[in-house]
């Protein structure tokens, strides 16, 4: 995956899995989604936006003016869902690893030094 995937912007198209959104929509879902962890600035998020539209991940599907502001949608591409699966597989087994080495028994203290 050329895309570096960050947690912040995992939690981007996980939002947009949902529904196409606008960049407060989508502020508002990852928030609520993280439960208040992941909070999301206009320039990061943004920013965000422009790499994954870059990636081919995700990618405008239309604009409205509400209240004299222009608000653009985005919408998940296949190449985006395909990328939130395989990230989403990924931490799976990384959680599922970690499971694994914290439920195994500690190693024996060492008896004096080496």
């Amino acid at each position: 995956m050329a895309f570096g995937m960050s947690e912040q912007a995992y939690f981007v198209l996980l939002s947009l899995a949902e529904e196409p959104r606008h960049g407060y929509g989508v502020v508002q879902a990852v928030k609520a989604m993280s439960d208040g962890r992941v909070r999301l600035g206009a320039g990061t998020l943004y920013g965000i936006l422009d790499r994954l539209v870059e990636a081919g991940y995700i990618e405008a599907s239309g604009e409205l003016v509400v209240d004299g502001r222009l608000r653009r949608y985005y919408r998940l591409t296949p190449d985006g869902r395909a990328a939130l699966a395989a990230e989403t597989a990924r931490l799976t087994d990384l959680a599922s690893l970690a499971r694994r080495v914290l439920a195994a028994r500690p190693p024996r203290a060492a008896l004096g030094p080496a």
